[in-house]
This record gives structure tokens, C-alpha cells and sequence, in this order.
């Protein structure tokens, strides 16, 4: 439990601060403390063990940490979180706002994340973080119901 503790604190010590004369699509989202918090717990030996929720179909669960705005939040096994944003009406409005959450994601979580380009397409991009092993997708996606969302996943990579 004290290394969960430290390595949280670790985290969010690293996190920017978010300030007035920042610009307005740099600004920390409502769910950037949410965020901080799953990515430090992506890094303990429990990973998100403390906020699975119930089972879904598959090696799905519910979680009991959504982030604010989000839908659909869940585990995928015990290294992956998964999001979906808030439906859009066509796939030009998802691009727009996976644009514009990748720059306040990048802002929420700091100097240390970067867009690895080279992993990236026109429908996904990947964060890395460099000084930790987690990584986090935004990518657009069309539901059942013709709705365009963006999803966020964020991941452990290795072991």
C-alpha cells in the first residue's frame, strides 16, 4: 500500500500545474485528475485491481473511476482503460475533438508525454509517456447507433 502511495504521488508530483494564462485548449480538463490517477495506477503491482467494478461480456469490467465527461468507462484485463467520449455526429467532429483531447490530455499529464508519431494514423494517435511504461490511444470509432466517439485507452506496456 506505501508503494502504491509513493508512486501515485510520483505521478501527479510530475503533472503540470494548471494555470490562468494558460490558453484555453491547453487548460486541464475536468477529468485530469481522474486521468492521473488511473495512469498511476496502471504503475502499481495492482494496477487497477482497486477500482474494477462488476464483470461485462468478455475480460471486460465496469469501473468505479469514470472520468467526468466520458462514457462507457471499463477495464479490458489488468493492464488497460478504456473511455469513450460523448457522441458526435460525424466523423469530421471526431476528429476535431480527438485533436483537441489529445492537446489537453498532453497538457493534464505533462512534459513527460509525447505523441509517438511514428505509431500514429489519421484515425488513432499514441501517447507515450518517457518516464513511465503507459501509453494512451485516442482514437475514432463509429457505435452500433451510426454515433462517431473518441476513445481513449490507456495501457500498460510490458509487463
Amino acid at each position: 500500500m506505501i508503494r502504491t502511495l509513493i508512486t501515485l504521488a510520483l505521478v501527479l508530483a510530475s503533472a503540470p500545474a494548471t494555470t490562468s494564462a494558460q490558453q484555453p485548449a491547453a487548460r486541464s480538463p475536468p477529468y485530469c485528475a481522474q486521468l492521473q490517477r488511473v495512469a498511476g495506477l496502471a504503475l502499481t503491482s495492482e494496477r487497477f485491481a482497486s477500482i474494477a467494478g462488476t464483470p461485462r461480456e468478455g475480460d471486460f469490467f465496469n469501473t468505479t473511476l469514470a472520468l467526468t465527461g466520458w462514457k462507457d468507462c471499463s477495464l479490458y484485463g489488468p493492464r488497460a482503460y478504456t473511455c469513450d467520449s460523448q457522441n458526435l455526429a460525424t466523423a469530421e467532429e471526431a476528429e476535431k475533438e480527438q485533436a483537441r483531447t489529445l492537446q489537453v490530455i498532453k497538457a493534464c499529464l505533462g512534459d513527460g508525454w509525447a505523441e509517438a508519431k511514428d505509431r500514429s494514423s489519421p484515425t488513432y494517435v499514441v501517447l507515450h509517456s518517457a518516464p513511465w511504461p503507459i501509453s494512451i490511444t485516442l482514437s475514432t470509432d463509429q457505435t452500433d447507433d451510426k454515433q462517431h466517439v473518441v476513445r481513449l485507452i490507456l495501457f500498460r506496456r510490458g509487463n
